[in-house]
């Protein structure tokens, strides 16, 4: 299957600035690209490419006072298979987790296991570990948020998210990253892009996207507590404890943001020819 990805973003930045961006597939998509229209900067500014402590491509430049555009599209070959929910033996306890996993089991900014933990056993402590537990937390995480881009708000925490029982996909995945935590699951938030490939197109302008990972039978688990169900699709940008690891932009410094565009979807390949080894050709 062949998608087509990409983004156009404009901010006003009131000063010079530095600027972190985290808007580009993620490093292990790139044998998949089979053509791209590389990062275009109005105005043109140098920049470069750095990796984050969680293996993340991270664009940063200095942004001039006034309007910034950034611009990217990607076409990659996926596979057309949805989300792998496969499991079988032991899905494991902490002292069989790898090292670099543990920091997943911890609390962050917006996952305030502290809070959560007596709530978490009392909804899930009877439920087997595994699958069983896995799947009865996305599903209450599913059944008791509302959402609605109206219910948006930046400063939300799992906590706040359980309590006012309302928000939008980032905080499905902080609810559901809590909670799995507080039930010794590692758990990472991933921000990236998911089109509406084979199920009913969203009416709605299109928006990057938060979902999960968990840690389980010995490999990173995508689920999705706002669809849960498995998706076709999915192109991971960022990877972190929680949102305020990967933001798309981060800017030292005040900014406004005046044009936000973003596409994922499903193109025909005829006159698209691969370049074997993931070599590039423009668009």
């Amino acid at each position: 299957m062949l998608i087509s990805l990409g983004y156009e973003i404009e901010i006003d930045c009131r000063q010079p600035m530095e600027l972190v961006a985290l808007l580009d597939p993620a490093p292990e998509w790139e044998p998949k690209i089979v053509a791209r229209r590389a990062l275009q900067l109005s105005p043109q500014v140098p920049f470069r490419y750095y990796t984050d402590g969680h293996g993340n491509r991270c664009l940063r430049l200095t942004a001039p006072a006034g309007a910034l555009r950034l611009a990217a599209e990607y076409n990659l070959r996926i596979d057309p298979q949805p989300d792998d929910w496969s499991h079988e033996g032991e899905a494991g306890t902490p002292q069989d987790f790898p090292d670099e996993v543990l920091r997943y089991l911890l609390p962050s900014r917006y996952c305030e296991t502290d809070l959560l933990m007596e709530k978490a056993w009392e909804l899930f402590g009877a439920a087997a570990p595994g699958w069983e537990r896995i799947r009865a937390i996305f599903d209450f995480v599913n059944g008791h948020i509302d959402f609605g881009y109206g219910h948006a708000r930046a400063t939300r925490t799992a906590a706040e998210a359980l309590a006012e029982g309302k928000g939008v996909c980032r905080d499905f995945a902080h609810l559901a990253i809590a909670l799995c935590r507080c039930m010794n699951i590692p758990a990472r938030y991933v921000n990236g892009y998911m089109g509406d490939i084979g199920v009913p197109v969203d009416p709605a302008p299109m928006d990057y996207n938060a979902w999960t990972e968990v840690w389980a039978y010995g490999r990173w688990i995508t689920l999705d507590a706002r669809h849960n169900i498995p998706r076709i699709g999915r192109v991971a940008v960022a990877r972190g404890r929680d949102a305020s690891d990967v933001p798309l932009l981060h800017s030292f410094g005040p900014h406004g943001l005046t044009r936000f565009v973003v596409k994922a979807e499903e193109v025909n390949a005829e006159g698209l020819t691969p370049v074997p080894g993931g070599a590039v050709t423009p668009l």
